[in-house]
């Protein structure tokens, strides 16, 4: 199985992202992850932690479904901190690249005035295309 990332050249350059990701296999719809540690407790104080636990259990759950990170499509941003996420975008970035690659799915950012959790500042969802 191949997932494909498409960019055309007629959209604007995509910096962090993919505007469009395909592939043949099995979809896997991921629930949102928060920076919830096994207990259920939410662990980090800034969005910068809060992130990096999300994406590690995010990557936990994709491991989980028998996929690997190259297989994720599609990934949802939820932020109740949008200024604090603009200002670490180098710090995600490198927590990105650390954690998954240098490949990007299709994204969606989205500004949220809270999460279920009070005390997340962030949540990731997305699905991967398993083969």
């Amino acid at each position: 199985m191949t997932i494909k990332r498409v960019n055309p050249p007629s959209l604007s350059p995509p910096t962090g992202f993919s505007h469009v990701v395909h592939g043949n296999g099995q979809v896997v719809f991921l629930a949102g992850q928060t920076a919830q540690d096994a207990t259920g407790a939410i662990v980090g104080e800034t969005v910068v932690d809060q992130f990096e636990r999300a994406l590690a259990n995010l990557v936990e759950a994709i491991t989980g479904a028998g996929a690997s990170v190259d297989h994720l499509a599609k990934l949802v941003v939820y932020c109740t901190d949008v200024e604090g996420y603009l200002n670490s975008l180098k710090d995600l970035g490198r927590i990105w690249q650390r954690l998954v690659g240098r490949e990007y799915p299709a994204m969606t950012f989205v500004g949220v005035q809270r999460l279920f959790d009070p005390a997340a500042l962030i949540e990731l969802d997305g699905f991967v295309i398993r083969p």
